[in-house]
């Protein structure tokens, strides 16, 4: 009996120290950690940076629009609350575009089609431009977890706030809206 209790006690010391060279092993560099949020897009940092084909062919590229309050809303033609948010963006941009506020559309096309993205806009007339996501790099950097999801982008390039999920309200949108273009210089 009591050769089988040292044997239990070796045997768990053994696995105790084999898991804690584990841990040690496969720890995450703290830098590469501090790295990838400096790159997150994250309420407080500068909005990461992206160049794609809007749905009528121009290319459009984030930091170009530096200067100007946008609010970013990342969708696809499934989505129903997406659906359902998308006229009311298209409300606040036509009411405070000449402000200086830019709507973006950002379609989730590798989700999605290219097709469905132009039919919804099609029938919906939506003037704001609707920049593509066709191989969902766009999609990985903004780290999306749900569709929608919108990013309210001061004029300094940081990212005011950010709301996951929806429908968002036009009572929301517009107070988001009027807090960056308070902001600009």
């Amino acid at each position: 009996m009591f050769g089988h209790l040292q044997t239990f006690r070796i045997s768990s010391i053994i696995l105790l120290l084999v898991g804690l060279v584990w841990i040690f092993i496969s720890r995450t560099n703290p830098s590469a950690v501090a790295a990838d949020l400096s790159t997150a897009a994250q309420k407080g940092f500068l909005v990461p940076d992206f160049e794609t084909q809007t749905l009528s062919g121009e290319t459009i590229r984030l930091s170009d629009l530096h200067g100007k309050a946008v609010i970013l809303n990342l969708w696809a033609s499934w989505c129903p609350p997406c659906r359902e948010e998308m006229p009311v963006l298209e409300k606040i941009y036509s009411e405070y575009r000449q402000q200086g506020l830019v709507v973006l559309g950002m379609h989730m096309t590798a989700q999605d089609s290219r097709e469905a993205a132009a039919d919804f806009v099609a029938e919906y007339g939506f003037n704001f431009p609707v920049p593509l996501d066709p191989s969902g790099d766009i999609s990985r950097l903004f780290r999306v977890q749900a569709l929608p999801t919108t990013y309210f982008i001061g004029a300094d390039g940081i990212i005011a706030d950010i709301i996951i999920g929806g429908p968002v309200s036009e009572a929301v949108l517009r107070a988001q809206a009027e807090a960056l273009l308070k902001r600009m210089p």
